[in-house]
């Protein structure tokens, strides 16, 4: 049989619904140099966007760089020094710290905001990599000393403060040897539990809290439901993780931490949806469903770190984390670094909705620090070599980039352009004659578009016509015999 060319496009359009969903085939994480690629391209992208870390940051105002969304930013970059070691990492954050002269927010030493305390979690990281500088800890012991010694509990009325403000009496406990702060703390955290609102904002039977006493009962959502907010509750699990990562194995408060911790971990487990994500709404996926970054990251966070310690049952849990990573690595995160889906800044689901791939949120460094905490620790479950594709970006020779997916002893393949927006073409050298068969996926898992086609052998190109698709991430995967690639492109 003579060698076919397919001079145009055999695209058909389909409303079949593939079995499970896209991100179902995902059963590893990427390997360790794939997860790394991942981390270091989001990082660059905000850091060549943000060359000078004490630059104000202007939205409806002028606010200092040294804020929560930026603190929590400098958490994951932190985290990822701890893996990859590069001095543009640390010196970046020590010029971060240096131009707000070490201080909280708005350099207030006697601040009782927990939002302007979290940049001391970074300051304190650093003073342990540098213990000389003592200067770098002195502003910050000197604004938590002020709280340790009043009698005033009720500082944390709002959830996302123990992540902002709970971690940094931890780790002044450590470096400081001094139990005054592991018992301060413990006995916020638990105001805030069981006393602030009605009954306190965790929920006992469902594990989940409130985020502040706006949403406790009687509040429901539209549809009736609990209102859960799922950033609210990733910091929640973000600082818990946060905290029994420093604190002595011998504190007597260490056992309340891991059962909150655990009984968290249970609970969102059972409600994570299909491509890896959670809702914004975490009781009610009719309350403004969708994807969302920042609180999958940090849930990814705590999973891994739970996994990684003995803390989780890895059995149970890393299916989780996979979904997890991959749907954000995958899915969310964009070839030159920029990170979708991520929410605006607010206090319940609807706030900054829609939530989309190619819309920034007024800040984007919280959402990437959370992203960098979850994947510096999911780093670690990763194998040298994973099974999942490693993108490889390679010119062609008409100079278009292209994707690389794996080379076997049967078939090469390459696509490009990667972004696309009428065509995508699919190069392949094919060593024995047999079926090709394309299947192109949405976020979904849906079929929209199917190609089959007789090769015999040589180098040849499919040209399919992706005009009609919505912009967006999709996934091709490419039969041929017994052996399957996928490939990740996007929809321009």
């Amino acid at each position: 049989m003579s060698k076919q060319y397919f001079k145009r496009s055999i695209f058909i359009f389909t409303g079949l619904l593939f079995t499970g969903s896209l991100f179902a085939q995902y059963s590893h994480l990427p390997s360790k140099d794939t997860m790394m690629k991942q981390m270091v391209t989001a990082n660059q992208y905000f850091m060549d966007k943000w060359p000078d870390p004490g630059e104000d940051i202007v939205t409806d105002k002028v606010r200092p760089s040294n804020l929560w969304t930026r603190a929590t930013y400098y958490e994951g970059l932190m985290a990822l020094y701890a893996i990859n070691p590069d001095e543009a990492y640390y010196h970046y954050a020590v010029d971060w710290g240096e131009s707000h002269e070490w201080k909280p927010t708005y350099g207030l030493l006697y601040t009782r905001d927990g939002d302007h305390q979290c940049c001391g979690q970074t300051y304190i990281e650093l003073y342990q990599l540098a213990p000389e500088n003592t200067h770098w800890i002195e502003p910050i012991t000197q604004c938590i000393n002020f709280i340790v010694q009043d009698e005033k509990v009720d500082d944390w009325s709002w959830i996302d403060a123990i992540q902002m403000a709970m971690p940094v009496y931890a780790k002044l406990g450590v470096v400081h040897q001094d139990t005054s702060y592991f018992r301060k703390m413990h006995e916020m955290y638990m105001f805030t539990k069981t006393r602030h609102g009605d009954n306190g904002l965790y929920n006992t039977e469902d594990h989940l809290w409130y985020r502040d006493r706006d949403f406790d009962p009687p509040y429901t959502t539209p549809g009736g439901k609990p209102c859960y907010w799922s950033r609210g509750n990733g910091w929640v699990f973000a600082a818990l993780v946060r905290v029994l990562d420093v604190i002595p194995d011998t504190l007597a408060y260490r056992e309340e931490y891991l059962t909150t911790f655990r009984e968290m971990a249970d609970a969102l487990i059972d409600i994570q949806r299909e491509d890896g994500f959670w809702n914004p709404s975490l009781a009610d996926p009719d309350h403004f469903g969708s994807k969302e970054t920042s609180g999958t990251a940090f849930f990814a966070y705590g999973l891994a770190w739970g996994i990684n310690n003995g803390i989780l049952d890895s059995a149970t849990y890393i299916p989780h984390l996979i979904k997890a990573w991959n749907g954000m690595a995958y899915e969310a995160l964009h070839p030159d670094g920029f990170l979708g889906y991520v929410q605006g800044t607010g206090k319940q689901p609807g706030d900054g909705y829609p939530f989309l791939y190619d819309k920034p949120a007024n800040f984007e460094d919280y959402g990437l620090g959370a992203f960098l905490l979850a994947g510096s620790e999911a780093y670690k479950l990763a194998a040298d070599t994973g099974s999942m594709p490693a993108f490889t970006p390679q010119t062609d020779p008409a100079g278009a980039v292209a994707e690389s997916g794996f080379s076997g002893d049967d078939i090469t393949l390459e696509l490009y352009p990667n972004p696309a927006s009428e065509n995508f073409i699919l190069h392949h050298e094919i060593k024995a004659p047999g079926e090709l068969r394309i299947s192109v996926l949405n976020a979904l898992g849906e079929v929209v578009g199917t190609e089959n086609k007789y090769v015999t052998g040589g180098r040849d190109i499919t040209r399919l016509n992706i005009r009609e698709l919505p912009r967006g991430m999709y996934l091709a995967v490419i039969t041929f015999g017994d052996k399957t690639q996928t490939i990740k492109f996007l929809k321009s």
